[in-house]
């Protein structure tokens, strides 16, 4: 049998071998075995990884012209500006952390730029609801309220969030230019129709000198209302076309209301049925405790697909033989109306939902087979 160069130095000692020679023929023995070679570069590896850098994870509290940045719930905190030079600093901080996930308040949309520029930046960014985090914060016993422990909150908010198993559905996905100018000209129209509103309200009850301001602010934003969608019509069709036209095949979706869609739930055909009746806002919550049983409602969601839906529905409850039938069989069930309309808004999701996702039009035989 052939002898390993390691193995003799260990097999011939003499006297009591001393510490040191006990070292030097261990390694010796390591030295000359070449099946051990193999290995050698999982021990520089695990050196690695014990020497790199712990993740931390970052809070931060957004307001119109600062950003409060925590790394860490125990860390100091960090003020940016909340300008682009601003984000470009706070990018440059840090790419010098492992960072493993960011939190970011939700702030009316002062947050939406920072998000962008750290997801532009390869850096995993969730925003949160303000309800959602100022319970989180209570729940932790912060009863006061800084820029400062907000941030150091949100911190710790993200040390729970990226723990959580289904982390990747709270990381928010970088809209593109197009979804981005999308959503920009949905909301501007949405604006200039509650505008619109308020002057028409405020048209019968005004003075004669200043019917005269009214009636032509009244037909500007009328024509400014066409032009922008003008713009919608032109933008779907370049690049919402197929879309569009899915959506629109079933009776009840307007042209308005699949721009809603498109605009602010493109997760549309992604989720599952109860995910996205819970996403906008339409699954009935459970209110049990102990014996008690308390009535279902809906809460929380996405308020403007809601609102969208909920004209849909109204117009399908008359045209769409599916969702009348649906309606009519809940008020016979003893169901009150408001119930039976969200229940139908929620059955024309559902549907929308997997017409999205199968790339199918809208074909009643499949609900009257």
């Amino acid at each position: 049998m052939p002898v390993v160069r390691g193995e003799r130095a260990a097999r011939f000692t003499f006297g009591t071998p001393s510490p040191r020679g006990s070292i030097w023929r261990a390694f010796a023995t390591v030295l000359w075995k070449p099946e051990q070679l193999i290995d050698f570069n999982s021990h520089l590896q695990g050196w690695e990884t014990e020497n790199m850098p712990e993740l931390i994870h970052v809070g931060i509290d957004v307001s119109k012209d600062a950003l409060e940045v925590a790394c860490g719930p125990e860390s100091p905190t960090q003020c940016f500006t909340n300008d682009d030079a601003g984000h470009e600093a706070l990018v440059n901080v840090l790419h010098v952390h492992r960072v493993d996930l960011i939190v970011v308040e939700a702030t009316g949309g002062y947050e939406a730029p920072c998000a962008c520029a750290l997801q532009a930046a390869g850096l995993a960014v969730a925003v949160v609801n303000a309800r959602q985090a100022r319970d989180f914060a209570k729940a932790m016993g912060y009863l006061a309220k800084t820029d400062r422990i907000d941030a150091q909150v949100l911190a710790a908010l993200a040390a729970v969030l990226a723990n959580r198993a289904d982390r990747q559905k709270l990381i928010k996905a970088l809209p593109s230019d197009e979804q981005q100018r999308l959503h920009a000209l949905v909301l501007r129209r949405r604006q200039l129709v509650q505008m619109l509103v308020a002057e028409r309200n405020r048209l019968p009850m005004s003075h004669q000198a200043a019917r005269v301001s009214i009636e032509a602010l009244i037909k500007a934003i009328r024509k400014q209302i066409v032009d922008i969608e003008a713009d919608l019509s032109s933008h779907i069709a370049h690049h919402h076309a197929d879309l569009a036209g899915l959506l629109r095949s079933a009776k009840g979706i307007g042209p308005h209301t699949s721009m809603a869609l498109i605009a602010d739930l493109p997760e549309l055909g992604k989720l599952s049925n109860r995910e996205i009746s819970a996403l906008v806002g339409l699954a009935p919550f459970n209110r049990d405790s102990g014996k008690m049983r308390g009535k279902r409602m809906i809460f929380g969601g996405r308020t403007q697909v809601r609102c969208a839906l909920y004209m849909a529905t109204i117009v399908a409850m008359r045209h769409n033989r599916v969702i009348q039938r649906f309606y009519q069989r809940l008020l016979a069930a003893g169901k009150p109306k408001k119930v039976a309309i969200v229940a139908c808004m929620r059955k024309l999701l559902t549907i929308l939902n997997a017409m999205v996702r199968t790339g199918k039009q809208w074909d009643e035989t499949f609900h009257f087979a």
